[in-house]
């Protein structure tokens, strides 16, 4: 919690925080983005999503999960962090809250995807110690450009 700012609590996401994040995803992303955060992954993967809060208020979240399908996997959808509490090492928190969590469920391999435009991500991953792969156009459809990030977990 190096530099983590005073006040701030972590605690695994319920499915009733949904409502919650999706109310301020778009304020926080500066963009309309609640459309890329369904419900149903807080309905069945919010025992692995992770809510970070200061006096009660909503200071950041990551959703993820251990990938069903690949047993050595697990996969971070999306995260953000309050534009009043950036800057103090909360996503980090959060991200190494999570690898905590995959490396205990014995994963050795942490993946993530963005737009390939999404300089902030990218750079962001990157200082996290993933690995970017080259931009798969296609990805998510026909116009769809994005990066896959890679960790090994140690």
């Amino acid at each position: 919690m190096n530099g983590m700012e005073p006040g701030i609590s972590l605690r695994a996401a319920t499915a009733a925080d949904y409502d919650r994040i999706v109310a301020v995803v778009d304020d926080w992303w500066g963009r309309p983005v609640r459309h890329t955060l369904p419900r149903l992954f807080l309905d069945h993967f919010h025992d692995t999503s992770l809510v970070a809060e200061r006096d009660g208020e909503l200071a950041g979240f990551l959703v993820g999960f251990m990938s069903p399908s690949n047993p050595d996997d697990a996969y971070i959808h999306f995260a953000g962090v309050s534009p009043r509490a950036r800057g103090n090492g909360l996503a980090r928190l959060l991200y190494e809250t999570f690898f905590d969590r995959a490396r205990t469920e014995g994963r050795r391999v942490v993946r993530a995807v963005t737009a390939a435009h999404n300089s902030v991500s990218i750079a962001f991953h990157t200082a996290m110690g993933f690995t970017v792969a080259d931009p798969i156009p296609g990805y998510d459809g026909p116009s769809d450009v994005k990066v896959v990030f890679r960790r090994e977990l140690t």
